[in-house]
């Protein structure tokens, strides 16, 4: 099973767009490991980030991805993206040793990782449609 380390982007996007892309990637993230580092909190959430959502849809978002995802507590700092603010989120990476982190914002990232390839969410789709399709 691959394991993904979500940006918060993906996340606010889904709230915000419940039929675009990064919410299909929640509705298919039982077929994947979820990272969530513990230094961070749940997905790095920012200040900043209002999804116009309700509050009780937000908190079982929240809780869908607690119950499920597993906790890493990344050892060392990095410094590569453009914006430090994500930084977190390669560190979160090479702690669960990542397979793939999914993010809105590749413009801030290095191509990859570590062994963790930087992609959009339609690539991590693709990916999981791949992988159905080599079980089949």
């Amino acid at each position: 099973m691959i394991r993904v380390v979500i940006d918060t982007n993906i996340l606010v996007s889904a709230l915000l767009q419940p039929s675009g892309l990064p919410a299909q990637v929640f509705v298919l993230a039982e077929r994947f490991n979820t990272a969530v580092c513990e230094r961070r909190g749940l997905c790095g959430i920012r200040r900043g980030y209002q999804p116009q959502r309700d509050g009780e849809t937000i908190a079982a978002t929240l809780r869908s991805i607690r119950e499920r995802a597993f906790w890493v507590k990344p050892t060392d700092p990095v410094r590569a993206c453009s914006d430090p603010d994500d930084d977190i989120f390669l560190e979160c990476a090479q702690a669960a040793q990542a397979d793939y982190i999914v993010t809105g914002n590749l413009k801030h990232f290095p191509e990859a990782w570590e062994g963790t390839r930087i992609v959009p969410p339609r690539r991590l789709l693709e990916v999981i449609q791949s992988a159905d399709k080599e079980t089949e």
